[in-house]
């Protein structure tokens, strides 16, 4: 029998080392081992019981399912073309200027994360953000950051624009009207100062022209299903969220039914498809449910708790740009996904005023612009961009992100505090 004493310490130990891991990726080994190793370990040594993991493992049904299907239709685009496709209409809607077409990349991607979620521009815009770069003769790389920093950046502009938004609201999200009066004009700051920034730091490899006309390609009829799959999707999930019903199952199955049409209708196996998706991701999540509820086991959220209500009883707007502050940088430790999930928990024992949970939010969502393991939606990016031959480093991203995330995250927070 484990002392408590050193049971918590023990606790913190392992999970540390695994988040260590997911982030720095010791000997190029996949996030998703790191976080499966430290859950198993908890489990091995008693420091989590059987039934415990499960119950962790089981709080992020939501999240697989929604990740599923998300994967699903971004395969399935990829594999039938439609991402070329949007390629070519995109160099040419650039007339030869990459500065136009980084202007571009990153309107799309708003759109694209505010009705189908940031995780969405990681897993479906990405990829043809890279092929519209590859068409163009541009360097890839300005408009592939704007994928991923508009994944944060733009993700608390509905409350479907991040899987996190559901999460830190415990499932009870504010009334629409609410949202939007809370979220708006923060969003817009954060949106401003990202494409801004973002634009400086890589102003030397925007200076140059690209391609100024391709010759389009027709699209195929998996091309256009895909497409019709994934228009129906956004139109399905803005439906639900209205309802307050769970998005994870809806998109699953919006994914299932696209690719089945698709390989039905094309008389082809569902296999390569299948193959294609990067199913390490879902022990990834999983893996990190259980390492939070290691730590929540520790007593944490007494301690978060106390502290947030102590701070909010001196001063509500200092409390709220102190906690969300310190959430934006801690979820680049630690993931924002378990951040998020800690911040929620700690949000439920506290209950702090709204203008401090809705700065929780800001940070858990704009935060992890900073680092390249930050959220869930950036290594979903990483994937992707691996997949196409590419790879961008710890340093590397976080000399975009220092750039770019503390400026808008000042002005969001900055903003909302302003609101009251």
């Amino acid at each position: 029998m484990i002392a408590p004493a050193a049971a918590r310490t023990a606790i913190w130990v392992i999970c540390l080392i695994a988040t260590a891991g997911v982030i720095v990726r010791p000997f190029r080994l996949p996030e998703a081992l790191w976080a499966v190793a430290g859950a198993l370990l908890l489990v091995i040594l008693g420091l989590v019981s059987p039934g415990l993991a499960s119950a962790a493992i089981g709080k992020g049904a939501d999240v697989y399912l929604f990740l599923i299907g998300m994967m699903l239709l971004s395969e399935t685009a990829r594999q039938e073309g439609l991402f070329d496709w949007v390629a070519v209409h995109a160099v040419n809607a650039a007339r030869g200027s990459t500065a136009r077409l980084f202007a571009l990349v990153f309107g799309v991607g708003v759109v694209v994360t505010t009705f189908l979620s940031n995780d969405a521009t990681a897993v479906v815009l990405t990829p043809a953000v890279y092929a519209a770069a590859r068409k163009a003769r541009a360097d890839p790389l300005p408009m592939l950051f704007a994928c991923a920093l508009i994944a944060n950046a733009a993700s608390f502009v509905l409350p479907i624009s991040n899987p996190a938004n559901l999460v830190l609201y415990g499932g009870h999200m504010p009334p629409l009207g609410a949202w939007l009066a809370s979220f708006t004009l923060p969003s817009v700051a954060a949106i401003g100062a990202t494409f801004v920034a973002l634009r400086l730091v890589e102003r030397d490899r925007l200076s140059g022209v690209c391609e100024r006309s391709i010759e389009p390609v027709a699209l195929s009829n998996g091309g256009a299903i895909a497409l019709g799959g994934i228009i129906v999707t956004a139109v399905v999930l803005v439906a639900v969220s209205a309802f307050d019903i769970a998005l994870g199952l809806p998109t699953c199955v919006a994914g299932v039914v696209t690719t089945a049409i698709v390989c039905v209708g094309g008389r082809q196996s569902p296999a390569p498809i299948l193959r294609g998706v990067s199913w390490s991701v879902l022990p990834l999540v999983a893996g990190l449910f259980v390492l939070v509820e290691a730590l929540v086991s520790t007593g944490l959220i007494d301690t978060l708790a106390a502290a947030l209500r102590s701070a909010a009883a001196h001063s509500v707007p200092a409390a709220a740009a102190l906690s969300g502050t310190l959430l934006a940088f801690v979820s680049n430790l630690m993931n924002n996904l378990p951040a998020g999930l800690i911040a929620s928990t700690t949000i439920a024992a506290a209950v702090p005023p709204r203008l401090v949970t809705d700065a929780l939010l800001i940070g858990v969502d704009l935060g992890p612009n900073l680092s390249i393991t930050g959220s869930l939606a950036t290594i979903l990016w990483l994937t992707a961009i691996r997949r196409e031959g590419l790879d961008v480093g710890f340093w590397r991203f976080l000399k975009v992100g220092a750039a770019t995330m503390p400026p808008a995250l000042i002005l969001a927070l900055g903003v909302r505090i302003a609101l009251g």
